[in-house]
């Protein structure tokens, strides 16, 4: 027995369970946080104001809370999980009632001190109780029809509310996660295919609708779409973010222009520079260099997380821990295939490097019941 070991064995329980932690997790955690508020700062003038020192904050008390959330038995979680979808959705709920209104949409509840995104919640709630449920559910009924349809039920619910906010880029989210871990849980592929078919049947019959009696869309939907293929199109209106966005990332080249040097974001072209859009905003100042390296720290991370689930035996744990890297996957995804033109501007936020509050705080809870899942794993 080595040194290590021998402390590790006779140290307290809680102090094991620091060691135990996912720590490269918690380590690239900070870094694409630490990137993030260095675009934060150059975006603001060279100010900490307005956005680089509450993002800092929010930085260090949702890292707290990743600790806290980690240092509790997963079990514990596994219990809860149906009790917080069902809160999450009764929330999505009051929004339509009580919501605060904020862009044209009506995604909020305001809580005194801060505004609460109940859709950012959901995405984690809604990966625990998939995982809850199929770690109940015995492996030879997974791909039943009976048994396939009440996860779907339990996706289709919050994607609904949230399309009435209305919120596409988050529904579509959390329609891409519930069925990616329904996938990864076992259901039969031919599911899958069948609703991939009919999507593809869907889109062909809006394109063949248009300009006909029938036609399945409005006018101004099909003038959006025209944009996002072509957005030279309408370079004034709604080609206006893509196409400042392009020229931002083309203007960086190999390695940049230099921090603070970026005149997209500098000379305010570039729209949303804070949140949606502030990737583009480090492909100008850093380049493809600091660009792949974003992105190099976003895969280790989901690497981390897959290796993680792939060493736990417990159903419930992995397949919580392979949902929360999915969403992790899908947010930085869309958000980066959104900003270079190869997907519609849909509002996703670059994790933990946009501005945001809600975002940021769900994501360190979702990594804190990543923790708990590798620290409490069967060893």
């Amino acid at each position: 027995m080595s040194y290590l070991e021998y402390n590790v064995k006779h140290t307290p329980t809680g102090l094991r369970k620091v060691l135990y932690l996912n720590w490269p997790v918690a380590i690239l955690l900070a870094a694409v946080a630490g990137s993030g508020f260095l675009m934060l700062y150059s975006v603001a003038g060279g100010s900490f104001t307005p956005w680089a020192e509450p993002q800092m904050k929010r930085f260090v008390v949702g890292f707290i809370l990743m600790l806290f959330v980690a240092m509790v038995p997963i079990w514990f979680w596994r219990s809860l999980s149906g009790v917080a979808y069902f809160v999450t959705l009764l929330l999505l709920v009051a929004v339509e009632f009580f919501g605060t209104v904020g862009m044209g949409a009506q995604r909020w509840i305001d809580l005194g001190f801060m505004r609460l995104q109940p859709s950012e919640l959901m995405k984690i709630t809604l990966v625990m109780l998939l995982a809850a449920y199929y770690d109940w559910l015995p492996a030879k009924k997974t791909s039943r029809p009976f048994w396939v349809l009440i996860p779907v039920v339990i996706i289709i619910l919050p994607v609904f509310l949230v399309l009435r906010q209305p919120d596409l880029g988050t529904s579509i989210l959390l329609l891409a996660a519930g069925g990616g871990l329904m996938f990864l849980a076992g259901v039969h592929w031919a599911y899958f295919a069948a609703v991939i078919a009919s999507g593809v049947g869907l889109v062909t019959a809006v394109f063949q609708s248009r300009g006909t009696p029938w036609q399945l869309i409005k006018d101004y939907q099909f003038r959006r779409i025209d944009t996002f293929l072509d957005p030279s199109s309408d370079p004034l209106g709604a080609g206006y973010h893509i196409t400042q966005s392009k020229i931002a990332l083309g203007s960086g080249g190999w390695t940049g222009r230099g921090f603070m040097q970026g005149t997209q974001s500098r000379l305010n072209f570039l729209p949303e520079k804070h949140t949606d859009f502030i990737f583009t905003t480090l492909a100008e100042e850093f380049g493809f260099v600091g660009a792949i390296s974003l992105l190099s720290l976003y895969t280790l991370i989901i690497i981390f997380c897959v290796w993680s689930a792939l060493l736990n035996k417990d159903r419930f744990s992995s397949l919580l821990i392979l949902g929360i890297a999915l969403n992790f996957f899908l947010f930085f995804a869309v958000n980066m295939s959104m900003v270079m033109g190869l997907a519609p501007v849909v509002g996703v936020p670059l994790p933990l490097v946009s501005f945001g509050g809600s975002a940021m705080l769900v994501l360190m809870l979702a990594f804190g019941l990543m923790q708990s899942a590798h620290v409490h794993r069967p060893r």
